[in-house]
């Protein structure tokens, strides 16, 4: 009955220890899961990042000014420009999402990916140790209660072995030989009780041994790694947290920076200063009108418009019409203008109008000239490495596209001539002719501004309608020197990025820079479509070199890459 009590609480036991491993195994589970919905839960968020990211560039792209467009030239004003700024700094922010992004995604979804494996297979090592020791006890428990079931059995063999032996032995009509074979039959079996007894001492005894070092051991180290296990994954989430929101925190100070542009740039908008770009853009140069005098009708005289009238005639000796009848005043400039197409030379605009259109389209000539020249100089270049290394190709090959070259380049200097003749007639001087005073033509919108009003209000048209003169052109040279202080003052470009000449180029023409083979040098302005790259040495050194002639990195997070007009 004692033995039968104690097999009952082993067994108990043994249920009770085999539920807390499985009650340990569906928590240590449940750990592991809530670890990969984090995991997943942060890999949502960097997607978030990534397509706020897009959308936000996606934004700023849409809203940036088309390149050699009428829209372009709007962003003189600092209302247009504090945008384009605010634009760019929202490009800028975007990249900081792209940066969270990145960092989540490295520094707790990969992370924490790889930890999740790792955390699996320990858990498995220990669920498998534990089932062994488990099986292991129970493997030994076996082997006692076998040796126990033994011993008990040859104990009641021997005891029906010495019952028959004495029963035989008082049995008289028992022979003598048959009482011996009972007695020795006794002894055997009690020598086999004596041999089970001594069997099951030994494993009761490695049993108790073999129970202690599981219970108080080999179960408790188990139970304390997975404890340990389990810390380390509580741990290690709070950590994965604390980064969640230090990613977060470390941008805060760029996007503060980002913002900070932002009111810099609104704080930037001048009123005054937009009011007068549109006072200068929209100007005609005419004066007032004069006062009208008093034609007295009660005269017998000719009674004609004062002088000081808008209708009279300035420096052209005409009669003028009277007033009088159905004729009108010419008040010519309110006079509506033609929706047509307009002449050429801008004839049909007041004279400060008329003055910017042609300087603009003098400087759009020049720049045509110069990158016409660069192109030449480029092929004349190509041609002579050709005729030096005739396996680089054939110098024959690009001699028609020099010569087509230097048609366009002389016919662009007639149509150069040609419209700085009407702006020398309409600013009342002579026409340059120098190249470095034709760079520095754009100076004298600002200088002669009083001389342009002065000789365009002398033509007037008798319909009112505004026309121009022609006068006879004669050359005059303009010393270099006389817009140098104001061309130095000009703010340098920032850079985009750097370059590395990949060939050796000698920049002899105005505009160019030479570079030797290696040399790295400073973006300033990308390749605009016409082959050339502008580039910077230092402060006082840059132009432009051929594009083919340089390998370019552009940094696509600088700023300022866009010029203002």
């Amino acid at each position: 009955q004692s033995w039968g009590r104690l097999n009952f609480f082993f067994f108990f036991f043994f249920d009770s220890l085999q539920d807390q491993f499985d009650n340990l195994e569906k928590h240590t589970q449940w750990g592991i899961d809530v670890l990969e919905k984090y995991v997943k839960f942060v890999k949502e968020r960097t997607e978030i990042e990534l397509s706020y990211a897009k959308q936000l560039r996606n934004l700023s792209k849409k809203y940036q000014p088309k390149k050699n467009s009428k829209e372009e030239e709007e962003y003189r004003y600092t209302s247009t420009r504090a945008f384009l700024a605010t634009l760019n700094e929202m490009n800028d922010y975007a990249g900081q999402h792209e940066v969270i992004s990145e960092n989540m995604t490295s520094l707790i979804t990969g992370e924490l990916t790889r930890y999740v494996q790792e955390l699996k297979q320990e858990r498995k090592s220990h669920f498998h140790d534990g089932r062994k020791a488990q099986q292991h006890i129970e493997t030994c428990w076996k082997q006692l209660e076998a040796s126990k079931r033994r011993f008990e059995r040859d104990c009641k063999e021997a005891d029906r072995a010495q019952q028959y032996f004495e029963k035989m032995d008082a049995d008289i009509n028992v022979t003598k030989a048959d009482v011996e074979k009972a007695r020795q039959q006794a002894q055997l079996r009690h020598q086999m009780a004596e041999d089970s007894k001594a069997e099951y001492s030994s494993t009761l005894q490695k049993f108790n041994s073999e129970q202690h070092d599981h219970y108080y051991t080999h179960i408790p180290n188990i139970f304390q790694k997975i404890q340990e296990m389990e810390e380390r994954r509580i741990v290690r989430i709070g950590e994965s947290m604390k980064t969640f929101a230090e990613v977060d925190r470390q941008v805060i100070p760029i996007i503060g920076k980002c913002l900070d542009e932002i009111t810099k740039a609104a704080e930037s908008i001048d009123h005054k200063n937009d009011s007068q770009l549109v006072i200068e853009a929209f100007k005609s140069g005419f004066e007032p009108p004069g006062d009208i005098d008093f034609e007295d009708f009660t005269q017998p005289m000719k009674r004609t418009v004062s002088e000081s009238s808008l209708s009279n005639s300035r420096g052209d000796g005409k009669s003028e019409p009277k007033f009088g009848g159905k004729s009108k005043g010419k008040l010519w400039p309110f006079i509506k203008k033609n929706k047509g197409a307009g002449p050429e030379d801008f004839s049909n605009l007041p004279p400060e109008q008329r003055r910017k259109k042609l300087q603009q389209k003098v400087d759009e000539l020049n720049k045509d000239i110069q990158k016409e020249m660069d192109q030449r100089d480029a092929l004349t270049k190509m041609k002579d490495v050709y005729i030096k290394n005739p396996q680089m190709g054939d110098a024959a090959s690009v001699d028609h596209r020099l010569a087509e070259l230097g048609q366009n380049i002389e016919k662009l200097r007639i149509e150069v001539q040609k419209f700085e003749g009407w702006l020398a007639e309409v600013e009342g001087r002579l026409p340059m002719r120098t190249e470095q005073a034709r760079r520095q033509s754009g100076l004298y919108e600002a200088q002669n501004t009083s001389a342009v009003n002065s000789c365009a209000q002398d033509r007037e048209s008798p319909d009112g309608s505004y026309t121009e003169e022609q006068s006879q052109e004669t050359e005059m040279k303009v010393p270099a020197t006389d817009f140098d202080d104001e061309f130095d003052d000009e703010e340098p470009l920032p850079t985009i990025g750097t370059c590395k000449a990949l060939y050796t180029f000698e920049g002899q023409n105005e505009g160019t820079i030479s570079v030797a083979e290696g040399e790295m040098l400073y973006v300033i302005e990308e390749d605009k479509g016409d082959g050339w790259t502008r580039i910077r040495r230092n402060e006082d050194e840059e132009g432009y070199v051929p594009t083919s002639y340089v390998e370019v990195y552009l940094d696509k997070n600088a700023k300022g890459a866009m010029t203002y007009i």
